[in-house]
Parts: structure tokens; sequence; C-alpha cells
């Protein structure tokens, strides 16, 4: 059974929706925030996610990046009054696949998740994550709570040497080996600690990027 998250704070409208689509065999998952929804994604990835533009905490864009710095394939579907529908095409860009206007026809939607769900299976890329910072390798760009964070090709190869390696302890030597011996260039101690200390500023400090004191670093969840 597939699994729909539905990001919505009328719960009259939520209601309705929900039945309608339990009926046809989703399990609909009701998020009234998108605090709510945010903590509810980080435990698990749903099939697809319909999402209300307008939040009480906020517009469903800033949850709708977030999802793109996790999950390329998440299918995402706005839900959105008339007088919005206009901007919507612009705000595809944030990674949306599709956009209903209220009022709406359940038959419609209905029909507009199963088209996307259809699409979506052509278009997953490798994400790696750990807490607020992932990695999509495929397109090798590093997003920060769901903000893209430029990073240089160095720091970009540091992170996926520990991203790749998430929950094992990675000694200096090992790194250094890694990002830059395995290249001819040869660099002393100290560069590691340098493009460390730059990586973390980037990424505004994480606190799953863990020093092991006289030893390494290792990326590890801490939520």
């Amino acid at each position: 059974m597939k699994e729909i998250y539905y990001v919505e704070d009328d719960t009259a409208v939520a209601g309705l929706v929900a039945d309608y689509l339990e009926r046809r065999e989703f399990r609909v998952t009701l998020l009234f925030g998108l605090d709510e929804a945010r903590k509810t994604l980080h435990r698990q990835k749903p099939d697809l996610l319909l999402l209300d533009w307008n939040m009480p905490d906020g517009q469903g864009e800033h949850l709708c990046r977030f999802v793109r710095s996790r999950w390329s394939d998440l299918p995402v579907i706005f839900l959105t009054v008339r007088g919005d529908a206009e901007k919507m095409a612009d705000r595809l860009c944030s990674g949306a696949g599709d956009y209903v206007v209220k009022p709406f026809e359940l038959e419609a939607l209905y029909s507009r998740v199963q088209a996307l769900l259809r699409h979506s299976k052509s278009m997953a890329d490798e994400v790696l994550v750990c807490d607020e910072i992932s990695v999509n390798v495929s397109r090798a760009v590093v997003f920060c709570e769901g903000e893209e964070v430029p990073v240089s090709q160095v720091e970009y190869q540091l992170l996926m040497a520990l991203m790749t390696n998430r929950g094992k302890t990675m000694s200096r030597e090992r790194l250094l080996r890694e990002v830059w011996d395995n290249k001819g260039s040869y660099v002393n101690d100290n560069t590691l600690t340098v493009t460390m200390k730059r990586l973390r500023l980037r990424l505004g400090q994480p606190s799953c990027l863990k020093t092991i004191r006289s030893f390494g670093y290792r990326m590890e969840e801490t939520s």
C-alpha cells in the first residue's frame, strides 16, 4: 500500500481528501504544520507528499526545498488557491512535480497522484543524508537544512569520504590518503585541519560532524 503524507491546516478538507484516497487503497498520514511534517519526514519517507501552499507556520515551498535536498525522487503535489496559481509555474523550480488548484474534484486529484507516482519511478538519484546535511551524489550538490551550500572540490571530497562511511570513525591518515594522496598531491596534516574548519563553517558547525580527539573524524546521526 502506497503511503501519502498530506500537509494541510484545514481539517475539514484534510479529512475529505484522506477518506477518499484511503478508499482507493492509499495510506494517508495527516500533518497540520510544516514543523510537524519535517519531523515526520526525518523518521520515514512516504511515497508521495501532498502539500498545501499556505500554512500557518510558513509556505510549503520551504518544506519542498527540504524534501528535495534529501530525496530527488519523492513526488510532491502542491495544493493552492486560485489566486496563487499564476505563481506556481515559477514555484515548481522549488521541486514540486505538479499542483492542483482549490477547490478541486477528488477524482482529478487522484488522477494527478497516480500520474506522478508512475513518473517518479524513473527519477531516483542517490542521496546521502546525515541529520540536516545531504549530498545529491549524481549532481554533486551539498544541502544543509534544505538550502544548497557551495563547497570547494576538496571540501566536497572530504565530506563525501565521511558521508560514505557514516557511523565509522575515519583516521586523519586515511582521510589524507583518500582525499589528497590518491591524486598524487601529498599535503601535510595541517591541510586537513584547515579544510575541515572551512567545511564546518560552510555547514553551520553541524553537530553530526564529530572530532575524535587525536585520531580523526566521524559523521554520525544525532537525531
